[in-house]
């Protein structure tokens, strides 16, 4: 990708522009109709996030590159034969909404207790015709009987809080995956017992940034 064009506008974002940076980073090919849902989102978080801050990174090939790739390694981490995830905590749709592109076999509930983002995610979902789920209230009071497959934190806040109730959220036998740095580790894991964790995905580039998912063993007691 021409590191020279940082200010792409809303037509100059290309398939292959994206299909290069997901090489760049040790991804498989999308489907043209999946390129093409990527383009549709960009154009539409370009579009709210002029109004919203939806996300602080404004320049398009940052967006593709931070939000976008980001949380396609997390879709292709993720473990086959999940059938739910939740999004906790959602924002402007990362990683849920890139999941839920990249693996239509899994039903995402996009988490985000922010009116107006909440209406950024729900319109999200219907330009892009997919079946996500908004849920718009603070995930702790979501019913008990809600449980996942998985559940994903991005960039939350008060992050070692929520993946205590995140966990919650994870049925037994599913997976709690963190987009997290090194040195955020120790305290993150600390608080959940009961997990089999599987060895830390770096992202490419960095030396800090990492997924790291993780199986839940038995119930909460």
């Amino acid at each position: 990708m021409d590191t020279a064009r940082l200010q792409w506008g809303l037509s100059q974002v290309t398939s292959s522009d994206i299909q290069e940076a997901l090489a760049e980073a040790g991804l498989q090919p999308l489907s043209t109709s999946s390129l093409d849902s990527l383009k549709v989102y960009l154009d539409l978080l370009l579009k709210w996030n002029s109004r919203l801050n939806l996300t602080a990174i404004r320049e398009p090939e940052a967006i593709v590159r931070r939000h976008f790739i980001e949380s396609l390694v997390g879709a292709e981490r993720l473990p086959q034969g999940i059938k739910t995830l939740l999004d906790f905590g959602s924002g402007a749709g990362f990683p849920g909404i890139p999941i839920a592109i990249r693996r239509p076999e899994i039903t995402v509930t996009l988490g985000e207790s922010q009116a107006k983002k909440s209406a950024f995610l729900r319109e999200a979902g219907r330009a892009l015709g997919i079946p996500v789920e908004v849920y718009d209230g603070r995930i702790e009071f979501m019913p008990e009987t809600r449980q996942f497959g998985a559940v994903a934190l991005r960039a939350v806040d008060r992050m070692e809080e929520a993946c205590v109730e995140a966990l919650r959220r994870v049925e037994t036998g599913g997976w709690l995956v963190l987009f997290a740095t090194r040195p955020s580790v120790p305290r993150l894991i600390a608080p959940l017992k009961g997990i089999a964790w599987r060895s830390p995905v770096v992202f490419a580039g960095t030396v800090e940034e990492i997924i790291l998912v993780g199986r839940k063993l038995a119930p909460l007691e």
